[in-house]
């Protein structure tokens, strides 16, 4: 299970917010004084749902992918070799997932995220037809998921900045949450179909159907409308390093963004490992079966998709700041408690709480990196906390692995709460994050 996740206010003046002294005017009245009519709410503005559809296409796909990936992998080599396919892809992601914001802010996120998809499309049939000549390499697979990691250091922190160009910054938190309803949705129907994939036609069929889910998403990209930054240039003449020398200071000047990038960094090291490595292995320990494993994973998506869909709904929380941290803080007593409930269906409830609160911390920290960057920083400042989130933790699951070994599930949950947990106190004691609002 591959965990996504985006752990700020701008400056810019918004270009569809409206405000009318006196009683509310007919359609025609606004058209002819020039004043613009009230934005449409993010769930029913066609444009971003397009951008919705073609996020959910590929994330399925994305799925579809991976379970293909280690099925070919088990089939061609030992199990080593397999771990080594399915492990190698995160070492290019976390050494280029920063300049992947320089190349989204320089390019811009839409034409970065269309080039990618194609270039995801491309990669995994070009293997779908070779598996049909042949039998499946090892090599083969190796240099695919290297492939698949640099488009990913590309492709996670444009597709995290793109929101901010296709809709108004008050809509951000729903529109991170209909992100969120559709990884969800990914997550639920990409294992099943890879699955029916593999059973029908083996990985060559799976990476076909994967590689058409990433071409579907890009004539939906190509329809979405962006709009221009507010008053500064895409690129810049200083280089790639010296883009992203520029995005650290801009970070660094900002009372909010700083402490809330510390925030995500420590909460995910501390959510990623215990919930992608530790719940299989706490399953296995507890007699608990694949079946346990799998009631387990369906309540946590269940509170995570109950996060985002009170969000797409609601709009707006109020306290950002503070609802976030606490949530954090929360969310961290009940992984602890994971390790330590007497049976499997207090394992689902459980499981349920964590996806609820780091459903609902993550969604608002990911609407306030997109509402307090400065629109021409926003994939940087994107790439960083994706650079946390995707590129580091992961790295972390041998060391999950390898201490739940020598210490059992209950010590090593507790250190990795522990460590969350930090994220969300260290989010109460900075008070401009604290106080941190998203616009109405």
């Amino acid at each position: 299970m591959r965990q996504e996740s985006g752990k700020g206010t701008g400056t810019e003046a918004d270009p569809t917010a409206a405000g009318t002294v006196g009683a509310p005017r007919a359609p025609e009245a606004r058209a002819a004084q020039g004043t613009p009519a009230a934005p449409r709410p993010a769930h029913r503005d066609g444009n971003v749902l397009r951008w919705v559809g073609a996020y959910a296409s590929s994330m399925i796909g994305d799925n579809i992918y991976y379970l293909a990936l280690s099925w070919a992998a088990v089939s061609a080599g030992s199990p080593a070799q397999a771990g080594l396919v399915m492990a190698v892809s995160a070492v290019p992601r976390a050494l280029l997932m920063l300049f992947g914001g320089v190349i989204a802010d320089r390019f811009g996120p839409r034409r970065v995220v269309i080039v990618s998809d194609a270039a995801r499309c491309a990669a995994v049939l070009a293997v779908a037809g070779a598996l049909l000549a042949t039998s499946p390499a090892v090599w083969l697979l190796a240099v695919l998921a290297v492939v698949f990691g640099t488009v990913d250091a590309v492709f996670m922190p444009a597709v995290g900045a793109l929101p901010a160009r296709i809709t108004t910054r008050d809509q951000l938190a729903r529109v991170q949450g209909m992100r969120g309803m559709a990884v969800r949705v990914a997550h639920v129907l990409g294992a099943p179909l890879g699955g029916l994939c593999v059973a029908l036609g083996g990985a060559a069929t799976a990476f076909g159907f994967a590689g058409l889910l990433f071409a579907a998403s890009v004539p939906l990209l190509m329809a979405v409308r962006v709009r221009d930054l507010p008053g500064k240039a895409e690129g810049r003449a200083s280089g790639a390093w010296g883009d992203l020398a520029d995005g650290m200071r801009h970070i660094r000047r900002s009372r909010v963004l700083a402490p809330l990038l510390v925030l995500i960094a420590l909460s995910d090291l501390g959510f990623v490992g215990p919930l992608n490595v530790g719940l299989t292995l706490l399953a296995d320990q507890r007699g608990w079966g694949a079946s346990g494993l799998g009631w387990i994973l369906a309540g946590f998506g269940v509170g995570a998709g109950a996060a985002s869909l009170t969000l797409t709904v609601w709009g707006r929380v109020p306290r950002a700041g503070l609802v976030l941290s606490l949530a954090g803080i929360a969310g961290s007593l009940a992984i602890a408690g994971l390790a330590h409930v007497p049976g499997v269906w207090y394992a689902v409830g459980m499981a349920g709480a964590v996806g609820l609160l780091a459903g609902l911390s993550g969604a608002l920290c990911g609407a306030l990196v997109q509402t307090e960057s400065d629109p021409a920083y926003v994939g940087r400042v994107t790439s960083v906390s994706t650079f946390f989130s995707l590129g580091i933790a992961p790295l972390t699951f041998p060391v999950t692995g390898a201490a739940v070994d020598l210490w059992g599930t209950g010590p090593v949950f507790t250190v990795s709460a522990a460590l969350s947990c930090l994220g969300g106190m260290y989010g109460l004691l900075r008070g401009p994050l604290r106080r941190a609002e998203l616009p109405r």
